[in-house]
């Protein structure tokens, strides 16, 4: 029996094709998730600058195990470790430098992104849920381009690509590019566009789980 080809990109290749549209020497704050996969495909004689919101610049990889210092964590509390020419500061201090424009590229997850840029990702706004908005309002709102890197649908088959978003907004008009498992597709004055499918995905699939309007790629 032959085995069915299976279809789109794993988290590791979604990571891989955001961490290559980064320009070399971007200060780079990256959400919790998919987004810390990044780190790991920046292609060789690229430098980026992580930034963590509890006071880091010049974060670099995760420490070996065993080699942890519990007093050297990112702002989703995992253990890292510096690169040279780091520096620390105040948590304060680190917002500002978020609020004042200084960070060039944030990477985040998503709840639902709507065709006009607006982004969810900090609660469902059910009752009893748990909100984790942590600094993304700052970030989407201070960063000067904002990534998502999300699965094209829920669990449970949902889109995430809406045409309005129905959770509580992190962000109005914020995003520029998403990362999904299907697609690479842009924000545009007139939508979503896509910018590249994933290997084996047809337009007409994508179109089927996108809850908006989605308009192909542009010719080369």
């Amino acid at each position: 029996m032959n085995t069915p080809t299976p279809k789109g990109w794993s988290r590791a290749q979604m990571a891989e094709l955001a961490a290559h549209d980064i320009p070399d020497g971007s200060c780079v704050n990256l959400g919790i998730g998919i987004p810390e996969l990044i780190t790991q495909f920046v292609p060789e004689g690229r430098e980026l600058i992580y930034h963590t919101e509890n006071g880091l610049l010049g974060m670099g990889p995760a420490p070996q195990p065993g080699e942890e210092d519990p007093e050297l964590i990112n702002a989703g509390k995992k253990p890292v470790t510096t690169v040279p020419g780091a520096s620390f500061f105040h948590h304060a201090d680190s917002f500002t430098m978020i609020r004042g424009g200084h960070i060039d590229v944030c990477v985040l997850g998503a709840l639902q992104v709507a065709q006009n840029g607006d982004l969810a990702n900090w609660s469902t706004g059910e009752e009893g849920a748990i909100p984790a908005v942590g600094g993304a309002m700052d970030l989407v709102a201070g960063v000067k381009t904002i990534y998502v890197i999300t699965t094209h649908c829920t669990k449970s088959g949902d889109p995430k690509l809406v045409e309005n978003c129905t959770y509580p907004l992190t962000g109005a008009g914020v995003v520029s590019r998403i990362y999904t498992d299907l697609a690479v597709i842009d924000i545009t004055p007139v939508g979503f566009r896509v910018h590249r499918l994933a290997p084996g995905v047809t337009f007409e699939e994508i179109a089927a789980k996108t809850g908006a309007a989605l308009l192909p790629a542009l010719a080369a």
